[in-house]
């Protein structure tokens, strides 16, 4: 299985990316750092593990995807309250991190019941 063809890869790398756009003119470095980073830390985590050769090691992957995942949802809270992030906007990518957690953990069950 290549993670280029999953739809949770699609969606997370598309998500992280219109983040970058969005945010390219924010002047709080640490913030937009930090808000940045872990949107790229799910498509990338999803990527790095089911490069893996094991399915303990893929499984772990795809559980920091789903924690960064988690983080990044937090972020776009914040942000949305201190007028970061348009609330329209941060509503949409609410609602895209929960598709994406939720097509994780459907991911990590089927991985953890694979017959090996």
């Amino acid at each position: 299985m290549r993670f280029e063809d999953l739809e949770v890869w699609k969606r997370s790398a598309r998500l992280s990316a219109d983040i970058y756009k969005e945010l390219r003119e924010l002047k709080d470095y640490g913030f937009k750092d930090q808000i940045t980073r872990s949107g790229l830390s799910v498509p990338s985590n999803i990527a790095e593990g089911l490069e893996r050769i094991s399915r303990a090691e893929c499984v772990k992957f795809l559980l920091y995807s789903k924690g960064s995942c988690g983080e990044l949802r937090t972020q776009i809270y914040i942000g949305m309250d201190i007028a970061y992030i348009d609330k329209e906007l941060g509503k949409k990518w609410i609602r895209e991190t929960e598709a994406i957690s939720s097509m994780l953990g459907g991911l990590i069950r089927a991985k953890k019941n694979r017959n090996p």
